[in-house]
């Protein structure tokens, strides 16, 4: 079994309850996701767990070994994350019928709001030391975002297999314009395990007990301004406030130069070319065609290439400051 839709509560509680070596109550509860699917569950002693399967075909074994690996080297140097359990196998991933699963302990909180310049300095100091752990060691079997590494590949998959043809040229043209121009500012940067996937979402304030960073699905190599950007809320140079906010708080524990930000809107681009590929690879998915009914139409690549288009233009300013 390697179809998500065949994943059902009666299959997968036996497995958990296996792997976790506990009897655990009827509770399945379904929580966003969307890639993997992910399951709040409940033992028989009322402690609650996350349940996490991992898509078929997306990470290999060492790929999630990677992230795991990544969160332990955080938790070792008190960074609040929340690591995977230890399953009954002595490691943190098991299988059912072809899904990888690992399991969490569930850690409540609330969104944490990045408004006000010290609420800035908060999460940068933290991001600080989530890249000091990723600077220990590479993830070998994980991503190394480039253009050429990722980029590039996610354009040609679209221009193969979902792109109408009186759209692939135009396509293809402006991304290419837009690999080659941001290409030589990568060849500047130190690559580090970095989260990938930083956004407001992905940070929680718990409490009595503050910060804590979720969501290391995403984890890469790749610089570390990567992890700036998805917090901004507008384009660069306009966010500079909030990222030198972010920056005095980086700076804690880590350097970072400010030349890094010119990369800011080329990354915004190479976000939003796999954000189109990973649709295309969903496009075939249960309900998928109902949530985007007209992806994959001719206006829609019509309007994907202006959008790409304009945001030349945003990475053309960027660099020329």
């Amino acid at each position: 079994m390697t179809d998500f839709t065949e994943l059902t509560p009666n299959l997968f509680l036996s497995a958990l309850e296996e792997a976790l070596h506990t009897r655990l109550t009827a509770l399945a509860r379904p929580l966003p996701s969307y890639i993997n699917r992910v399951y709040e569950v409940q033992d028989e002693d009322g402690t609650f767990y996350i349940a996490k399967f991992y898509r078929p075909g997306r990470w290999s074994t060492a790929a999630l070994q990677d992230e795991h690996s990544f969160l332990f080297d955080c938790s070792e140097i008190d960074i609040p994350v929340v690591c995977p359990i230890k399953l009954d196998n002595g490691t943190t991933l098991a299988q059912l019928d072809g899904i990888t699963f690992t399991v969490f302990p569930k850690r409540a909180g609330r969104q944490f709001d990045v408004e006000t310049p010290e609420s800035w300095t908060r999460v940068g100091s933290m991001l600080g030391r989530i890249h000091n752990a990723g600077a220990r060691k590479k993830a070998n079997a994980r991503l190394r975002l480039t253009p050429q590494d990722t980029t590039q590949l996610y354009v040609e998959q679209l221009c193969q297999s979902s792109i109408t043809n009186r759209w692939r040229q135009p396509y293809r043209d402006i991304c290419r314009r837009i690999v080659d121009t941001v290409t030589p500012f990568f060849d500047q940067q130190e690559f580090i395990r970095i989260h990938g996937d930083f956004h407001v979402g992905n940070i929680m304030h718990r409490p009595g007990e503050g910060l804590m960073v979720i969501d290391f699905d995403d984890m890469m190599n790749g610089p570390a301004v990567q992890d700036f950007w998805l917090l901004l809320p507008d384009h660069y140079p306009t966010s500079r406030p909030q990222l030198i906010s972010l920056l005095s708080g980086y700076r804690q524990f880590r350097d970072c130069d400010e030349s890094a930000f010119k990369l800011i809107e080329g990354l915004r681009a190479m976000r939003m070319i796999y954000f189109t590929a990973w649709c295309g690879m969903q496009r075939n998915d249960f309900n998928f065609q109902q949530k985007f009914p007209d992806w994959g139409s001719d206006q829609f690549w019509s309007r994907e290439v202006q959008d790409l288009r304009t945001q030349y233009a945003n990475i053309m300013d960027a660099l020329s400051m």
